[in-house]
């Protein structure tokens, strides 16, 4: 990858902006077009030997054309200027023989980015990653390695992957839009499997993610992995029943993911979602805060627009308890009649707190949290499942350990949660401060009252 440009480069960006005249040219009213470009270096090991490299490039334009009232959205991967004409002539083509869509738009200029014109203004672009090597990253790949130090402890087999990748965005429309979105991000992720006396597997992962190698913690992955996979060993039985449920930061945002997708403009107009009629309502406790922090420097998730061009914002989702936000693009805003905000959460926050009449310690991480509401079941995991989008209830297969007194007695294994989104939020306690920084939904460890466990 030496002496490759990684980013899009002057040419590029002037066949977009040539697409976009061609476009109006040949009949479109408006448009906007879209350049990507990533590329991604992955170093694989297993038990301490290279397994696998993959070197994947890849670039492309999409193109959306309003012609006559109509819509349609088209990409390719050829950008050769000689052939760009012909298929935006075909596209233009294709989108005057469709339905008329009278809510299709490109969004008002007034909402649209203002401050993203190098897509480095986040500071998520290491300068570094061009001159990074080949045998630098076997390198990483190598020394993260941990097999051949803990053959003793029982560790069967140790798969590990190292990979870096660089992507950069273009978006420019007819109304003058133009921005742009730049990041590299540096990852190791490690799967640890380990046997007990009786021969049962156990396994246990791992993973750091950072916009700058320098940030990236790919030294610690594989130790606690394994303490991970070796914490699992003889698990024990727990009757089936209700218990507090406490949820580590890693698989946190498993149980807000669901929340934030019914909030977002397609769930609710085509009226499958259990957010329905709820913006400006309490209905979390009012010690429940999640806010959108998308302009945070140098942190996973970061952007100053959405995939219309539209400048995010801070915005409180739920303050106090209280639905503060519906995410609604450009087209779900007329068909909703509603005004426009932007099309999804950009970068989640959940704030620390705790439930009245429970202290709030000055540390919130897991195991304080863990001392906070004293005996329950900490997940640690979850073995699939499922949601209702329309009703909220689900039903999810956990892992995790049952404690009593803030301490861990022993793990637990195929147990499962079931229950109602609404109901189980009703039931929050506590709100940690430990959300991992890698991450781009900042999701700390959760507590809640009364989840009904089944063995």
């Amino acid at each position: 990858m030496e002496g490759m440009n990684v980013t899009l480069g002057k040419e590029e960006i002037r066949l977009a902006e040539k697409s976009l005249e061609t476009a109006l040219r040949l009949g479109a009213n408006k448009a906007r077009v879209t350049l990507n470009k990533s590329l991604m270096e992955l170093y694989g090991t297993l038990n301490g030997e290279l397994d696998k490299v993959n070197h994947c490039l890849d670039r492309s334009m999409s193109v959306c054309l309003f012609v006559d009232g109509r819509f349609g959205s088209f990409s390719t991967n050829r950008l050769d200027e000689s052939e760009l004409e012909t298929f935006l002539a075909k596209s233009i083509s294709t989108v005057r023989m469709l339905a008329e869509d009278p809510y299709r738009d490109l969004p008002d200029p007034s909402r649209t980015a203002k401050d993203a014109s190098s897509g480095k203004e986040l500071c998520l672009f290491d300068p570094s990653y061009p001159e990074l090597t080949s045998e630098e990253r076997l390198r990483m790949a190598m020394d993260a390695s941990i097999f051949k130090a803990h053959g003793e402890a029982g560790l069967i087999s140790e798969e590990g992957e190292y990979s870096d990748s660089v992507f950069d965005s273009f978006v420019a429309d007819s109304n003058g839009l133009r921005c742009r979105h730049t990041e590299t991000s540096f990852e190791y992720g490690v799967e640890m499997t380990v046997l007990d006396k009786e021969g049962n597997r156990y396994s246990g992962y791992w993973w750091d993610s950072s916009p700058r190698l320098k940030d990236l913690q790919i030294g610690e992955c594989g130790e606690i992995a394994l303490k991970r996979a070796l914490a699992q060993i003889d698990p024990g039985k727990v009757p089936s029943g209700q218990y507090t449920m406490v949820v580590d930061s890693e698989n946190a945002s498993r149980l807000v993911t669901p929340l934030i997708n019914a909030l977002g403009g397609y769930a609710l107009q085509q009226k499958n979602s259990f957010m329905l009629d709820t913006l400006g309502k309490r209905v979390f406790p009012e010690w429940m805060n999640l806010v959108d922090r998308p302009h945070a420097k140098g942190f996973t998730g970061s952007r100053l627009f959405d995939s219309e061009g539209v400048a995010t914002k801070e915005t409180p989702v739920i303050e106090n308890g209280i639905v503060r936000e519906y995410f609604i693009n450009t087209y779900m805003s007329g068909k909703m009649g509603m005004e426009p905000t932007i099309e999804d959460v950009t970068r989640p926050v959940m704030l620390p707190c705790t439930a009245p009449g429970l202290a709030k310690p000055e540390k919130m991480d897991r195991d304080s949290i863990m001392e906070l509401v004293g005996n329950g079941i900490l997940v640690t995991g979850f073995n699939g499942g499922n949601s209702n989008s329309a009703t909220g209830d689900f039903s999810f297969g956990i892992e995790g350990f049952l404690f009593k007194d803030g301490k861990i007695v022993h793990p637990v294994r195929e147990m499962l949660i079931t229950g109602n989104f609404l109901t189980l939020w009703e039931n929050l306690l506590a709100a940690g401060d430990d959300p991992r920084p890698c991450k781009s939904k900042l999701i700390p460890t959760l507590a809640f009252g009364k989840v009904f466990f089944s063995a």
